[in-house]
């Protein structure tokens, strides 16, 4: 399965990793290639097998999945895109993983049919996972009073179209479909919100704009 989406499943508990891996391991397309009982052998095991998407537990002995993340996305060129795994979504610890560099997260109750989408929606990396949890969240923590960032100021009128459709969840296609664009020039306005913006990809850029007060939660 060359084309397949590479997997890595990183949690402490025994019977997760073994369910996790059975429900990806039965879908076409998708292969777990490796699997870590720490945040440190996350980081080695992911060095090693190289995968395209990471599911990270939050809560593991020694170097948790934050501290895992940001090592992981720190240090190799072309990093796997990670899920974090919580039990609880709206534990302060997803949030930071988030603003850690993670592109979403995972509850370990969800539907295997959850985790599946969740794998196939985050290796194509053109919309948010779950964005309605994730401006939850950035309510819940953004800072009190939010002040605009010196960012907001050189984004286009366009790219800050893009940037609040994006918050919204749209993929690159709706987003084409709303402007009246094609989803090649979409895919370009993404590329330059993302480096005005300073960030990796576009969880991080929503996040950046509810904590600048770009983007208000509802």
């Amino acid at each position: 399965m060359s084309d397949a989406i590479r997997v890595v499943v990183a949690d402490d508990e025994r019977m997760v990793r073994t369910a996790l891996r059975a429900i990806l391991d039965a879908e076409p397309g998708i292969e777990v290639v490796g699997e870590a009982t720490t945040g440190a052998e996350a980081v080695s095991v992911v060095r090693d097998r190289l995968p395209g998407v990471v599911l990270m537990d939050v809560r593991m002995p020694g170097i948790d999945g934050i501290r895992a993340t940001e090592q992981i996305l720190a240090t190799l060129a072309a990093p796997p895109r990670i899920v974090v795994v919580t039990t609880f979504e709206n534990d302060s610890h997803v949030y930071d993983a988030l603003r850690a560099g993670a592109a979403g997260f995972l509850l370990k109750r969800a539907a295997a049919e959850e985790l599946i989408q969740a794998v196939r929606l985050v290796a194509r990396s053109d919309s948010l996972l779950f964005p309605a949890q994730i401006r939850e969240l950035a309510a819940r923590h953004a800072p009190a009073h939010a002040t605009a960032h010196p960012w907001t100021a050189r984004l286009t009128e366009r790219e800050a179209q893009v940037l609040r459709l994006m918050a919204t969840g749209r993929t690159n296609a709706e987003i084409a479909e709303r402007l009246g664009v094609g989803p090649a020039t979409v895919k370009t306005h993404v590329a330059s919100v993302l480096a005005k913006t300073g960030t990796r990809d576009r969880t991080q850029a929503v996040i950046a704009a509810y904590e600048s007060d770009f983007v208000r939660p509802r």
